[in-house]
């Protein structure tokens, strides 16, 4: 009687430790739970510019509107004139280099090449008004375009090809009146539409990401968290937080996923262990473009053919760009699985007039720096686009062409469709050398994914890289993985600790058993 009262005891008191164990679990605030707290509180304006009687006065450009900005935001103008994002430079320490000024001044790309002699095409994506050849608008306050960031209407747009103005039609006075702090759409006008089109540049960063769903992205579902582009990309006087490593070399100012998520945030142990190797991308994003098809290869060389005369373009069945007279051909995908490099935060980089050592390979023009002994670095996924684009033989250096001019017979290869005219004209334009000789040449760029970051349920699983066939990390060979690689010592000993264990435990038991039933015939023996 005493035994069950006993046991009845123990039971009731594991059933106590329990339900107080799952209560306290169920109590506790997560990090995730507070993230979701802190973000679901949505900014208020606290300032209603409608109000403002400096604002109703008629705007009939958006310069007045500028300076107008100014006379109550003082000081605030220096800060923009000092960021990468209205000088299109900055300086970066480059290995091997030093100290370099580096930016979509004068670094180039395997999309639409590079900026100089291109600039009033490209300053579309430019925050100021007035860019031309000889960069006068860096110099003036009032070009700063305050409402390509800040306007809240969604009404703003730049015009095509014009230095960076906006479109002549819109009304000022509402727009001046209904600024604040910047949205997706501030933010996706220029880097969704990167490389001359709707996700061409990043893969990770489409149309599709004004308003996207849980699946394109967990953190920006507009019917979720609804997270804004400034939420994780902070300002700081004006200077944004996180870099693209297109034109960065230097391991700072960047965003993690650590910096809300923390290093530890799993419930496994085993995850956050993978943590010190694994970016949080790399599981979390499983693919990109999931929506809108990105641009994968782009080859200059066909560009320029031309039917009865005239420029042509070609579609696939998706309504992308197969193949444009002004651009060349291109290959594009969806729901594409990323490749995976080694980064310790930091890259350098092809400059204008660099010589190339081999042209028989394909020239990196952003090069991630990283390896598995460098306690840095991480694995990464990363969008690689390729391209073949000109190069001059002679002086073995990429071709920077002229490619926009308003109007034809100025050399511009979008108007002209000639190669020789266009290169001698670019390459004058960036003060750089030409023998007259063009070729072409294959060239590789790595475009670090970041975003379109998928629900946990959907992210990659063990058995995707820890296995002998079609592992997503087949490329990456410094280091041994479990699961993906073979290494017959390791075989045999796990085989052998496997065997001497099975024989352990098979003589321990016979032992047991041999001395269970001595001492029991000995029992009764005595008897």
């Amino acid at each position: 009687m005493k035994k069950i009262i006993g046991s009845i005891g123990v039971l009731v008191l594991v059933i106590i430790v329990a339900i107080g164990t799952l209560t306290t679990k169920s109590s506790e605030e997560t990090i995730l739970d507070k993230l979701k707290n802190k973000y679901s509180e949505k900014h208020i304006a606290s300032v209603d510019h409608s109000k403002f009687a400096e604002l109703q006065k008629k705007f009939n450009s958006p310069r007045e509107v500028t300076a107008e900005c100014i006379t109550c935001h003082n000081k605030r103008h220096e800060e923009v004139m000092h960021s990468n994002h209205w000088n299109w430079e900055r300086e970066e320490y480059i290995e091997g280099r030093g100290i370099v000024s580096i930016g979509k001044k004068n670094i180039m790309n395997n999309f639409c090449i590079g900026t100089q002699g291109n600039e009033k095409s490209c300053a579309k994506c430019h925050i100021g008004y007035g860019m031309d050849e000889k960069g006068k608008s860096f110099t003036d306050a009032n070009n700063i375009d305050c409402l390509v960031c800040h306007d809240n209407t969604e009404t703003y747009a730049k015009a095509p090809n014009q230095g960076g103005a906006p479109l002549e039609t819109l009304d000022f006075n509402k727009i001046a009146q209904n600024v604040g702090k910047p949205e997706r759409t501030n933010c996706g006008v220029c880097h969704f539409f990167g490389g001359g089109g709707d996700n061409v540049k990043h893969g990770d960063l489409s149309s599709d990401m004004f308003y996207p769903n849980r699946d394109i992205d967990v953190h920006m579902d507009a019917d979720g968290m609804d997270l804004q582009c400034v939420e994780c990309h902070a300002t700081n006087q004006h200077t944004i937080a996180g870099k693209m490593y297109s034109l960065s070399s230097m391991n700072h100012n960047r965003v993690f996923c650590e910096d809300c998520h923390t290093s530890t945030p799993h419930e496994k142990e085993i995850l956050n262990e993978h943590t010190l190797k694994v970016a949080c991308q790399t599981c979390h994003i499983p693919t990109y473009a999931k929506g809108k098809s990105t641009k994968m290869a782009w080859d200059w060389s066909t560009a320029g053919k031309l039917k009865n005369g005239e420029p042509y373009h070609e579609e696939d069945s998706l309504g992308n760009h197969t193949y444009l007279s002004i651009k060349g051909s291109f290959k594009w995908e969806n729901n594409v699985k990323p490749e995976y490099q080694w980064f310790n935060g930091t890259a350098s980089h092809y400059l204008e007039g660099d010589k190339i050592e081999d042209t028989t390979k394909s020239l990196v023009m952003n090069e991630l720096h990283g390896s598995y002994s460098d306690s840095e670095s991480k694995i990464i996924p990363v969008k690689v686009h390729r391209a073949i684009q000109p190069f001059d033989p002679e002086n073995k250096i990429l071709i920077q062409p002229k490619l926009y001019s308003d109007n034809k017979g100025e050399g511009a290869f979008w108007q002209d469709f000639n190669w020789e005219t266009a290169s001698i004209e670019g390459m004058k334009d960036s003060e750089l050398p030409f023998s007259g000789k063009i070729s072409f040449i294959k060239t590789e760029m790595n475009w670090p994914v970041n975003h379109q970051v998928s629900p946990a349920e959907n992210s990659v699983q063990c058995a995707e890289c820890h296995t002998r066939e079609n592992s997503r990390l087949a490329e990456l060979k410094d280091f041994y993985m479990p699961g993906r690689d073979y290494s017959k010592i390791v075989d045999y000993i796990g085989i052998w600790n496997i065997i001497l264990s099975l024989v352990g435990i098979a003589l321990h038991g016979s032992l047991r058993f041999y001395a269970a039933r001595k001492l029991k015939n000995g029992v009764h023996k005595n008897d």
